[in-house]
């Protein structure tokens, strides 16, 4: 056997084995989104805990905190959520007041 054929079986003069790798392409973390309170002069307050309750999955006390965060500030954070999600509480939040007839505003901006 020349030395020429014995390169070509163990692959080469390197003397290192080729590795084959596959590169994954990088995936983007979706965008997430702030649901946001803002605050009105109508909306007794135990219904914003209500919301913040029901459709925000708060505790009494994170409520109450954040229904007074809203009240003082005008405005106050439910939660971060990807769009869709974002998007469908924001929907059900002022379908929920409409139905009760509250003038409750509930908004979603880009964090």
């Amino acid at each position: 056997m020349s030395k020429n054929n014995r390169d070509d079986i163990d692959g080469g003069t390197d003397g290192g084995t080729g590795v084959a790798t596959k590169t994954r392409p990088k995936t983007k973390r979706p965008n997430m989104y702030r649901v946001l309170l803002l605050n009105d002069d109508y909306t007794p307050m135990e219904f914003v805990i209500h919301v913040l309750e029901r459709f925000f999955q708060k505790n009494q006390d994170d409520a109450t905190r954040i229904m007074l965060h809203v009240h003082q500030h005008g405005v106050g954070e439910c939660g971060v959520f990807t769009y869709e999600i974002a998007e469908t509480k924001v929907t059900q939040v002022m379908d929920f007041a409409r139905r009760h007839q509250h003038p409750l505003q509930c908004v979603m901006e880009k964090k």
